[in-house]
């Protein structure tokens, strides 16, 4: 007869639990009920077989090996959730480390790690345990020490995965310490699997300090525990086998139940993680802005290492706001428009490289001023709303924390102002206060996507970099994020700098057009001039002709760019849009263009720049 699965279930479920219950009882009630008769010794009974007075015999002394047997439940069980939790602790934290420390930190904790798992556990905790010396403490901390490395590695392992997440990086732009990015935003996002681990290794910790009590290395008399009724009872295994076997079996129903909770754990986090008044007016961003500029780059350049070698994916990118501006940044995937924040942002990933004449945001000159001092002044002065706000929202904490978190660190707010700043935020963006109780796995994608932009006004910032803040949304909310985002640059005066492959969309929502290619800017132009085909670079045509609206011929294809983009790891001397050209010419291929001014507020980079056309199409009404 097959059970159906859920019974199932419930059945180890609750097995499980009756014995977890019962050891708990044991060990609360263990000494106080058999205490007494554990230790008081019988010159008339000693090394007695089992019979009615003594169901386990008695040991060398008289006394009763079963009311030893239960007695020792507590010190077997206290000294084994002991050594798990101190190896557990400070294996997770030292490889928790490895997502918030620099890359001279991370490498060095990683070959420490790679180190200590060289050698096995077990033979690691002997040797420690003769260090230390014979005894209850010694035996701990050898088996603590032993169990680091492993939970070190799995802590890194999990850890890795949290480190790339977009809400990490945007804790880093609030500058938050890296003990409260660990304690925040990493430890929570890998308690879960942790903890499930933890619990299996109480088990196996349990069975080895037994071991070392057995080798006379662990708990010493006139304590006692399992292991050490074991050693004891060893003598006698073959004339009465009992007084051997009973603290074995106890060991292994211990190690069995602990075994148990963690399956039965992991099977209710896999079935959990199957369900799963008018806006008030915001202050003016903080920092001003010299020159009229609130962010100014010059010749930024990006170097990424590869298994291939080194690219260059952004090249001698300038690019310049001012304050209440907002200036589109498009191309195709891959031309560099996200490096090129990330480098603004000092979000770049591991191993990447960034040199530039000039990078000054609100005044300040960040190449001028200490690593701290940076840090604070782009997460006052700078925010990013990231394309998924899924990932860029930490799962694990409430949108109230998420909210407060920078203005409690940078400014010293008080708990209850920073919440009061936060449920405004929440009003800006037309979400109700009541929201801050909320986790975000329980809003829609439009919700958290307002959840960031208002997170991001939290610092009143000078500048706000959206990064395909609209990806991922349906049509509607894409036209309520771009009129909120445009309601907050008009009342605040905070420059955005729009990045988008929707050609489209930041025709329409932009003052300026910056169009990329192959990591250089190809073309800047008016963003009413891309409507009436003052578009000049052939890739920013193309770029306008690709876009279908509603007077299409759906019988035909939709155009596309026909061919590539170049290989980053072979770079042509010339342009870099020359192979898929329709205008290109013999001096395309030899030299690269770079940006010309064709008028005041118009530049593009090419030989050859296209006729303005009228009417090539309308890309704000499409």
């Amino acid at each position: 007869m097959c059970l159906p699965s859920g019974f199932r279930r419930s059945l180890i479920a609750w097995v499980t639990a009756f014995m977890l219950a019962s050891l708990v009882v044991l060990a609360l009630v263990g000494p106080m009920v058999w205490g007494v008769a554990a230790d008081r010794p019988d010159p008339s009974a000693v090394l007695r077989g089992p019979s009615a007075a003594h169901p386990f015999g008695t040991d060398g002394l008289g006394r009763d090996l079963l009311a030893r047997v239960l007695t020792a439940t507590r010190p077997s069980l206290l000294l084994a959730l002991a050594a798990v939790l101190l190896g557990a602790g400070s294996g997770i934290v030292v490889g928790a480390c490895t997502a918030v420390l620099g890359r001279r930190g991370r490498r060095l904790t990683a070959g420490l790690i790679n180190l200590l798992l060289a050698f096995p556990a077990l033979l690691v905790a002997m040797f420690l345990a003769v260090v230390f010396g014979a005894g209850t403490a010694g035996a701990v901390l050898a088996l603590a020490a032993a169990g680091v490395p492993g939970f070190a590695r799995l802590a890194q392992t999990l850890a890795a995965g949290v480190a790339g997440t977009d809400h990490l990086a945007a804790a880093r732009v609030l500058g938050l310490r890296r003990h409260r990015l660990l304690w925040r935003h990493v430890l929570p996002n890998i308690a879960e699997p942790l903890l499930l681990s933890t619990t299996t290794a109480a088990g196996t910790t349990l069975v080895a300090l037994s071991g070392l009590s057995f080798l006379g290395l662990g708990v010493q008399p006139p304590g006692y525990d399992w292991g050490l009724l074991l050693s004891q009872g060893l003598d006698r295994i073959y004339a009465e086998p009992l007084p051997a076997l009973a603290p074995g079996l106890a060991v292994l129903y211990a190690a069995l139940t602990f075994q148990l909770l963690g399956e039965a754990l992991a099977g209710s986090v896999a079935r959990r993680g199957l369900a799963p008044r008018a806006p008030a007016p915001t202050p003016a961003p903080s920092g001003p802005a010299v020159d009229g500029l609130v962010l100014q780059v010059e010749d930024l350049t990006v170097e990424l290492p590869t298994p291939g070698g080194t690219i260059q994916p952004v090249r001698g990118v300038s690019l310049s706001l001012r304050p209440g501006e907002a200036v589109g940044l498009v191309g195709e995937s891959g031309s560099g428009k996200s490096l090129t924040a990330l480098a603004v942002a000092d979000l770049l990933p591991y191993g990447a490289r960034v040199s530039r004449r000039t990078l000054r945001l609100l005044g300040a000159d960040l190449a001028a001023l200490t690593p701290k001092e940076r840090d604070r002044h782009l997460a006052t002065g700078l925010s990013v709303i990231f394309q998924n706000p899924a990932s860029a929202l930490n799962p694990s904490l409430r949108i109230s924390t998420q909210l407060t978190e920078a203005v409690r660190a940078h400014r010293g707010t008080s708990r209850a102002q920073a919440a009061a700043e936060a449920a405004d935020a929440l009003r800006r963006v037309a979400l109700p206060p009541a929201l801050l109780r909320s986790r975000p796995y329980q809003l829609s994608g439009g919700q958290r996507q307002r959840v960031m932009i208002a997170a991001g006004l939290m610092t009143r910032p000078g500048l706000i970099i959206a990064d395909e803040p609209t990806t991922a949304l349906d049509v509607t909310v894409q036209r309520q994020i771009t009129r909120l985002l445009t309601d907050i640059r008009r009342n605040t005066s905070a420059a955005i700098l729009f990045i988008s492959h929707d050609i489209a969309l930041v025709g329409e929502f932009c003052e300026r057009v910056l169009v990329m290619y192959a990591g250089t800017i190809v073309e800047a132009v008016p963003a009413d001039r891309l409507a009436d085909g003052g578009a000049r670079h052939p890739y920013t045509r193309a770029l306008v002709a690709s876009v279908p609206d509603l007077a299409a011929d759906r019988g035909r294809p939709l155009p596309t760019i026909d061919g590539a983009p170049p290989d980053p790891l072979v770079p042509a001397p010339g342009c870099p849009f020359e192979p898929r050209c329709p205008r290109r010419q013999d001096r395309c291929a030899e030299e690269a263009p770079s940006l010309q001014d064709l008028d005041a507020t118009h530049r593009v980079a090419c030989w050859h720049p296209a006729p303005v056309t009228a009417g090539l199409k309308t890309v704000a009404a499409s």
